[in-house]
């Protein structure tokens, strides 16, 4: 298979699984508002059930190696499996959400985490396996572009349907229709060979080599901690964008708009981040990636016109996934012997800042003089944790200053 149809498979997984999965609740958040069936703070709740629930879903998959070696009798199905049930439950748990139940959302965000996670991680597995097989291993990064991708879209549908009136049961059918199309075109290349679940056994023998020493438990914990603080500082955006904008701007035809910019956003940031090298000292990059998230929440609360939100949109959207990308690549500097707990340990850390969001939202909202006075409080505080989180990167740069190829504090000894 030639590597270029293998991104653009795990580019339209992703896109399904986090654009429709994750992330479609925010542009049908103000529908399901209009129609009354919930209020903000309920929306706050379902926003951090379904993360919740991709916190869930990833600690599964780390955990995944352990499992496998205490009952090594566990079945180990190919990626591409796991793939097709995390798209599979993507498209119920999407359909789901048309029912006018608030017990059947509870369940169906929570699920959509846990299978947005699973789809995620085990596309990634599946695309990056086959492209180092092909010789084409930097065209991984291509499929980074799909979540941002699936913003894109489901945010222009939504304001498609906006404009014609629809409620929001029609949009959460209309995607769970899209979901269901997307999977069925990756439908049969994902069911062929490739990699499976396996135990992560450690071999005796081979060439020896010279030992590791690991980054400080200070450096680790202070990365650790940053990380959490990205997740808390773009969520309220990412969970509320439109109707932020609805409370600032009222009336602009183009509030719906914003969405698909910050979509737009984040799939110009992966792109970049492939040109991104990284032999130097990457916590640069997470700093200037912390400050322009910042940035983007800052310019519409200093600039609260339609061009304002445009171009916050944008600059949140594109470190959005750059940031993690990055996390990763430096969480094998600091722990090169076994980065997979650091980045497990960074993951919950991350998914603690994105689970607090919402529910303060909504308590910052309820408690204010009114919606916006409400909103602009919890963006503050967002932006104030992508500075400090920044703040935090300089702080480390300053203490464990970068040395070599391998890490500031991950050196190969003697």
């Amino acid at each position: 298979m030639h590597p270029a149809l293998i991104a653009l498979i795990g580019t339209a997984s992703l896109a399904a699984a986090m654009g429709i999965g994750r992330f479609a609740f925010t542009p049908i958040l103000p529908m399901m508002l209009s129609d009354g069936l919930l209020d903000l703070s309920f929306a706050s709740w379902l926003a951090s059930i379904n993360y919740i629930g991709y916190l869930l879903g990833a600690m599964a998959c780390a955990l995944q190696p352990r499992v496998w070696r205490r009952w090594p009798g566990l079945p180990t199905p190919p990626f591409g499996r796991l793939v097709q049930i995390g798209l599979m439950t993507t498209v119920l748990v999407t359909l789901a959400m048309a029912t006018p139940w608030p017990a059947m959302w509870i369940v169906s965000r929570a699920v959509a985490g846990v299978a947005s996670a699973v789809a995620f991680i085990y596309t990634a597995g599946w695309c990056l396996a086959r492209l180092t097989a092909a010789g084409a291993p930097a065209t991984g990064g291509l499929i980074y572009a799909g979540p941002g991708f699936g913003i894109a879209v489901t945010g222009l549908a939504a304001s498609v349907l906006v404009a014609a009136g629809m409620p929001s049961a029609t949009a959460w059918l209309a995607f769970g229709v899209l979901a269901a199309l997307v999977s069925a075109g990756v439908w049969r290349p994902l069911s062929g060979p490739g990699p499976r679940l396996v135990s992560q056994r450690r071999h005796a023998g081979g060439t020896a080599t010279a030992p590791v020493v690991a980054a400080s438990t200070a450096e680790v914990t202070c990365f650790v901690v940053a990380y959490g603080l990205a997740g808390l500082g773009y969520i309220v955006t990412a969970t509320f964008l439109p109707v932020i904008a609805r409370a600032a701007v009222p009336g602009s035809p183009w509030i719906d708009f914003f969405w698909p910019v910050f979509g737009v956003g984040s799939m110009l940031g992966a792109l970049a981040a492939m040109r991104l090298s990284m032999q130097g000292d990457l916590r640069r990059a997470l700093v200037a990636a912390h400050l322009v998230q910042a940035l983007g929440i800052v310019v519409p609360l200093v600039w609260p016109v339609t061009a304002g939100f445009a171009a916050g949109s944008f600059l949140l959207g594109v470190p959005f996934t750059v940031i993690t990308f990055l996390v990763v690549q430096q969480a094998q500097r600091l722990r090169p012997a076994d980065p997979a707990s650091l980045i497990g340990l960074l993951t919950a850390c991350y998914g603690l800042g994105q689970i607090v969001g919402p529910p303060l939202t909504g308590w910052l909202v309820a408690a204010a003089e009114s919606v916006a006075a409400g909103f602009d409080r919890a963006l503050v505080i967002a932006a104030g944790a992508l500075v400090l989180g920044a703040a935090l990167h300089v702080e480390a740069m300053r203490r464990w200053p970068f040395s070599g190829p391998t890490s500031p504090a991950a050196r190969r000894a003697g």
